[in-house]
């Protein structure tokens, strides 16, 4: 941690500690960073992910430092405690109407936003692709070059602070109507299945070799995934609950969107638009 974060991230700190010393300037400067890209609340760490919870904790005070204020654009109006994100055009991004980003989430050069939403906190890398009407939750972490799919939901998070955000790492590919939730980590360039509903214990099963693998939490690198179900007992009787299927990996011959469909509906699936 830079010297700057360092003393920003004490004041943050103190400002949670002590409610009544509510340190306005330091938590407008901290969620300035977050809006510019030179804080994450969680960033890459070796092969795993450092949360920064001090970062989150700015968020949540800034819900304290604002008012609620009206916002006029165009035809519509908003009446929110946070500012709309600004300057689409000087960072490099693309926004169709009515597309929403709120101030406190980062959008690197080369974003595209289809009439979707990015919530405070958020992380969206350069390249990526939101689709219409999904939405990226507070604090997540969405890699270069991913596309997120028609309706996909990427969940937030802000409390318990310590908790890990969503990340979806570079050139992963979310299917429509995907949710993505409880901090699970989709890792580079996987490919999930329209329709498939991860959260923290959903298992994710690697049904290629002889005997299953099962991960949670985490999608594989480079894995392929549909929705799929597993049998249990209960005294009622024998029901699916609900999984998610590592039906591959990518490859070369896997590599565009009509041979991943193609591929997928022989699994009765399809990545969506």
């Amino acid at each position: 941690m830079s010297t700057d974060h360092a003393d920003l991230a004490n004041r943050i700190e103190r400002c949670w500690t002590e409610p009544d010393r509510l340190d306005a300037a330091a938590v407008e400067d901290a969620v300035g960073m977050l809006d510019r890209g030179e804080l994450r609340v969680a960033e890459p760490d070796g092969d795993g992910w450092r949360v920064n919870a001090w970062a989150k904790k700015a968020v949540l005070l800034y819900f304290r430092v604002r008012d609620l204020e009206t916002t006029e654009v165009g035809p519509f109006e908003y009446h929110d405690r946070l500012p709309l994100k600004t300057g689409y055009e000087r960072a490099g991004v693309r926004v169709v109407p009515p597309a929403t980003a709120r101030y406190g989430a980062f959008l690197s050069p080369g974003v595209v936003l289809m009439p979707s939403y990015v919530n405070i906190g958020a992380w969206v890398g350069p390249g990526a692709l939101v689709d219409t009407w999904a939405t990226v939750g507070s604090c997540a972490q969405i890699g270069a070059g991913v596309h997120l799919s028609g309706g996909v939901g990427i969940g937030g998070v802000l409390e318990p602070v310590q908790a890990g955000p969503v990340i979806v790492e570079d050139g992963a590919f979310v299917g429509s109507r995907c949710v993505v939730v409880e901090g699970v980590r989709v890792r580079s360039r996987a490919v999930l299945g329209a329709g498939l509903i991860l959260t923290g214990n959903t298992p994710v099963i690697d049904v290629t070799g002889d005997e299953p693998v099962e991960h949670r939490g985490e999608v594989p690198a480079g894995a392929i995934v549909v929705p799929g179900s597993r049998a249990r007992d209960f005294p009622a009787g024998g029901y699916g609950l609900p999984a998610g299927l590592i039906i591959g990996y990518r490859t070369e011959a896997t590599e565009s969107k009509l041979q991943l469909n193609e591929l997928l509906r022989e699994f009765g699936s399809s990545v969506g638009s």
